[in-house]
């Protein structure tokens, strides 16, 4: 049986979606081929490369022509595409994490959330830089919502100990609100951030 490398990363993602993340092996993705373990050595050289082009697959179809022009609400645009593309697969944002991948939907996200942060003024430093910052809080905040998926997280409302006068005070807070209300205030807390550092930009001598 003919397989490509597109149909050895549709096998994988499947394993994921029905299995988990821990059960993405070369072996098992081969036995969803039907194929023999050799079959998809040929086309993926090691589990590492699985993963890579795994994760690359978990960010394909961005729409750029959708977006809106503003740049704040360009930003907000692309960090709410990320965060429901990785939501959307099972176990996607510890797949995605601690990976350095150098694919084309990859390098797609990050040029249009940098070419967006350039057009608007800011500097490549705190362009490249924002992508990476945004980048992380979207990555962070679904990685903990998927691994609770099964479990909302615990509520701390009665927590009262003196050693945490800080955290006792604020703790009806701690874990309130869902998964996306948490979201949606980090990431305007990024958004008031960036417009600040760009009216600093503005200002500083040429």
């Amino acid at each position: 049986m003919a397989i490509s490398r597109a149909a050895v990363v549709d096998a994988a993602l499947e394993v994921l979606e029905q299995q988990g993340l821990d059960m993405v092996t070369m072996r098992s993705v081969a036995d969803r081929l039907g194929v023999q373990h050799n079959s998809v050595r040929w086309h993926v050289d090691n589990k590492r490369r699985l993963l890579v082009l795994m994760s690359d697959a978990v960010l394909a179809d961005l729409d750029v022509a959708a977006l809106p022009l503003p740049w704040e609400d360009r930003v907000r645009a692309l960090a709410r595409w990320c965060r429901g593309a990785i939501l959307a697969r099972r176990d996607a944002a510890r797949l995605l994490a601690g990976l350095a991948t150098t694919e084309p939907n990859t390098y797609r996200f990050a040029d249009t959330m940098i070419h967006t942060l350039l057009d608007a003024g800011f500097s490549h430093r705190t362009a490249a830089w924002a992508n990476w910052t945004i980048f992380y809080l979207v990555l962070g905040i679904a990685q903990e919502q998927q691994a609770h998926a099964a479990a909302p997280p615990e509520r701390m409302s009665d927590f009262d100990d003196p050693a945490y006068p800080a955290l006792s005070a604020a703790a009806s807070h701690v874990a309130a609100g869902t998964y996306e209300e948490r979201f949606e205030f980090a990431l305007n807390m990024q958004v008031v951030a960036l417009r600040a550092e760009l009216d600093r930009e503005a200002d500083r001598p040429s």
